[in-house]
């Protein structure tokens, strides 16, 4: 299978997580039914600057950044860490984060969240 771009799903979400702003989430698959019951998201998600996403915690699964492009301010557990373009954040299960742009461009990153059974 190819999916092409154009093809991908598309969704603004205004204020995740009770953050600001607003995200573009495209699904590269389209969840669990594609990643075999094993996750949920596989998604290129772009946060714009003065947005990010609230602080929320991960029961029974797990999710990673991939960071493609830009800077952020990532919040895990409670610590913050300047994140850039080649960095890989990881928040386990039982664990909590959140994402923001920092910088004047907007932050891209692959997002991956996996069940934990």
């Amino acid at each position: 299978m190819v999916r092409k771009g154009e093809e991908l799903y598309q969704e603004k979400k205004p204020s995740p997580f009770h953050g600001k702003g607003e995200i573009l989430v495209r699904s590269l698959l389209n969840g669990p039914e594609e990643m075999y019951d094993k996750g949920r998201v596989f998604a290129h998600t772009t946060i714009y600057p003065d947005s990010g996403l609230g602080y929320h915690v991960h029961e029974n699964e797990s999710e990673t950044y991939y960071i493609l492009s830009g800077v952020g301010r990532f919040n895990d557990n409670g610590k913050i860490r300047i994140v850039k373009a080649g960095d890989v954040t990881f928040t386990g299960y039982g664990e909590g984060h959140s994402l923001e742009a920092a910088g004047e461009e907007p932050l891209e990153v692959i997002a991956l969240i996996l069940y934990k059974n």
